[in-house]
């Protein structure tokens, strides 16, 4: 395997080798499902190119509820093959694939009814654990438990004592969404994919009745290149209906975008070991661990407005805090709320009018010849959406070529990672860091982490914290430009790491910092330092005023105040 790296001189190689030879798979959008279609064509031995219109996992792919999980609801909708198939996908991405990236989360489930609850909500998380086990990836995981009020006002005492009778523990895992897409894009690349970000698809080339390749602009550079490729494969979630319009075909499925939102919290507002779940009039909130903060989510509602920048209104925040509310001891206020992010569903149209309703389950087509489009899904089925995406598009090219084996491929800082992670106390030592500071560091980039000290050891003042965000360190910044593939400030405070969300200023106070750092790497001179901290400003200032909307498309308006941001130049 070649070093992952993905820094502005690699972007730059990977768009002039795109352009010179016919590639076997180009895939078309960088979130989880195309990152991990990438990757799977690429450990068949096709030769595979990535293109992303903005970053990776820009979209829906960086803003969801951070969960790896089987969807405990879906049981109830009687949906068995999903929900067993989601289960194999969450132990294989806790004990082989991603193992620090992964982890494990308890959540309890407070009973509001005496008797035929217990039953009834018993009886689906047992059939949960069950059908995990017997998926022979469930171990790891603690079984379910049952808990008498008293036990679940000590595990949780941030609850109200009439808002229950009694609670049910399980477990679940969770991720940082984005991070896992730039990881799965690094382990593609490491594998002889190709991949450049900010290089959005303008048009399909034909010849007769056959795609043949596709016409990208890159928007760093603003100049346009042909690429041509056996089989293009249209991974854009809820842009698919707007990439397949490229061609004038719309094809056998209708993509429906779903808003959910979500608040994050500081940890001491809410106090409690253990992740919440409770049951809404539309469909589940969570109230999900993360570091020192809480994510609560989400909204399920029907969002036909812009799909890039999707706002979150007054009312969507007062929904959750009303539905928080009802169970906490201490309300929640808007003063509370440390960041606000808002996600697109991209779920398949048809089965419901109601889109909590709508499907998760994916579909892939070949519309035309030299096309495969694959659709829906939820986050922790991506590698099988992504095998059946390579396996629709190897019809089409008249070879043999390998079966899927991404379940045996961990991803880049996997190896290692549980040697490193028993060691942390003497890599604290070695390095001068503090262990909490070391664990966050495996957490976030497993074995890969001595990429990131080099960088402390080459500059110490890259080992001091960011400031206005103490849990990252300097040296996190550079990296994200210089082996990440971040081209923005907003890549950085937004995606590389959760400065954006996990602080009250949303990251204004860590912009110029930020960007100075990422300056150098980057090629940046005082002036484009200036645009990118301009541009952030504006961006959560817009956000910030979307958020005092009373409704979507009021919200939408004023988010859509803030410019896109501005390439070098």
């Amino acid at each position: 395997m070649r070093t992952a790296t993905l820094g502005p001189a690699e972007r730059t190689a990977a768009l002039a080798r795109m352009a010179e030879r016919e590639l076997d798979v180009l895939v078309v959008g960088a979130g989880v499902v195309g990152a991990g279609t990438a990757l799977d064509a690429a450990t068949r031995g096709l030769v595979t190119g990535l293109v992303e219109a903005r970053d990776w996992a820009a979209g829906t792919s960086s803003r969801s509820s951070k969960l790896i999980h089987g969807g405990l609801r879906y049981l109830e909708m009687l949906d068995f093959a999903l929900v067993r198939e989601a289960l194999k996908e969450r132990g294989l991405l806790l004990q082989r694939l991603a193992p620090h990236l992964v982890k494990p989360v308890p959540f309890l489930y407070p009973l509001e009814h005496r008797g035929w609850e217990r039953l009834y909500a018993g009886s689906g998380v047992a059939l949960y654990d069950a059908m995990s086990v017997s998926s022979g990836h469930g171990r790891g995981l603690p079984l379910h438990r049952h808990l008498t009020r008293r036990h679940a006002l000590r595990v949780a005492p941030c609850l109200r004592k009439d808002a229950l009778v009694g609670a049910l523990q399980y477990y679940d895992a969770q991720m940082d969404d984005a991070r896992y897409v730039t990881t799965l894009v690094r382990t593609a690349v490491a594998y002889g994919a190709e991949a450049a970000n900010r290089t959005r698809v303008v048009g399909f080339l034909r010849e007769g009745e056959r795609v043949v390749g596709a016409r990208v602009r890159d928007l760093e550079q603003g100049r346009d290149i042909e690429i041509r490729a056996r089989q293009i494969v249209n991974a854009t979630g809820v842009w698919t209906d707007d990439t397949q319009q490229l061609i004038a075909e719309r094809g056998q499925f209708h993509v429906r975008a779903s808003k959910g939102i979500h608040l994050v919290v500081p940890k001491d507002r809410i106090h409690s070991t253990t992740g919440l779940i409770l049951r809404t009039e539309k469909s589940v909130l969570f109230v999900i661990p993360w570091g020192r903060h809480w994510i609560i989510g989400t909204t399920d509602t029907d969002w036909d407005l812009d799909k890039a920048h999707p706002a979150a209104s007054s009312a969507d925040i007062d929904y959750l805090l009303e539905h928080v509310n009802s169970v906490l001891a201490v309300p929640l206020t808007r003063d509370d709320v440390q960041g606000v992010y808002a996600g697109l569903r991209p779920l398949l149209a048809g089965e419901s009018d109601a889109t909590s309703k709508l499907s998760r389950e994916h579909t892939v087509a070949h519309p035309v010849p030299g096309l495969v489009v694959v659709a829906g899904g939820k986050y922790t089925t991506y590698r099988v959406m992504a095998k059946d995406a390579v396996d629709e598009a190897v019809h089409g090219l008249a070879q043999r070529v390998a079966d899927c084996v991404t379940e045996d491929v961990p991803l880049v800082g996997a190896e290692g990672y549980r040697a490193l992670w028993n060691a942390r106390a003497q890599l604290a030592q070695r390095t001068g860091l503090h262990v909490a500071r070391v664990e966050h560091l495996l957490n976030r980039y497993g074995s890969l982490v001595d990429e990131v000290l080099d960088l402390v050891t080459a500059d110490p003042s890259l080992g001091r914290p960011l400031g206005g965000a103490e849990d990252y360190l300097r040296a996190e910044v550079v990296y994200a430009a210089s082996h990440e593939g971040a081209r923005h400030l907003d890549d950085v405070l937004t995606r590389r790491t959760r400065i954006s969300i996990e602080t009250f200023d949303r990251g204004t106070r860590s912009a110029r910092e930020a960007a100075e750092l990422m300056a150098p790497v980057l090629g940046w001179d005082g002036a484009q330092v200036d645009k990118e901290v301009e541009h952030y400003e504006k961006r959560v200032e817009a956000e910030r005023e979307s958020q005092l909307q009373p409704d979507d498309r009021t919200a939408d308006a004023a988010r859509l105040g803030a410019p896109e941001v501005q390439p070098l130049g």
